[in-house]
C-alpha cells in the first residue's frame, strides 16, 4: 500500500496564510507559526472595527453637528428634538456634511428647529 502524503493541501495552507501576513514587521511575514497567530488575531480585529467604524463614524457627525449647532446657539439634543417636531427627517452623515459645506442650509435648518420647539 502507497504511503499517503499530503500532497499540495499543507504548502497552500500555508501559502495563504502567509499571504495574509505579507506587510506584517519582522518575524510574522515569514514564520508560519508567527504569522498564523497574527493572521488569526488580524482577521478578529478586522471583524470586530468593521462594526466599531460604525459607532465611531456615528459620534464624529455628532461631535460635528453639535460644534455647528452651539455656533448658533441651540444644543445638539434640542436641533435633533426640534427636527424632529417639524418633521424634519435627515440623517446625521447628512448634517455633518451640510454644517460643513453649507452653513447657510444648515443655518435654515436650525431657524426651523428653534421655531418647531417654540411652537
Amino acid at each position: 500500500m502507497p504511503r499517503a502524503v499530503d500532497g499540495t493541501r499543507r504548502k497552500d495552507r500555508r501559502k495563504k496564510i502567509l499571504d495574509h501576513a505579507k506587510g506584517f514587521w519582522g518575524r510574522r511575514k515569514s514564520n508560519f507559526r508567527a504569522a498564523k497567530d497574527s493572521v488569526s488575531k488580524a482577521l478578529m480585529y478586522a471583524y470586530r472595527d468593521r462594526r466599531a467604524k460604525k459607532r465611531e463614524f456615528r459620534k464624529l457627525w455628532i461631535a460635528r453637528i453639535s460644534a455647528a449647532c452651539r455656533a448658533e446657539g441651540i444644543s445638539y439634543s434640542r436641533f435633533i428634538n426640534g427636527l424632529n417636531k417639524a418633521n424634519i427627517t435627515i440623517n446625521r452623515k447628512v448634517l455633518s456634511n451640510m454644517a460643513i459645506e453649507d452653513p447657510a442650509a444648515f443655518k435654515q435648518l436650525v431657524e426651523k428647529a428653534k421655531s418647531s420647539l417654540e411652537a
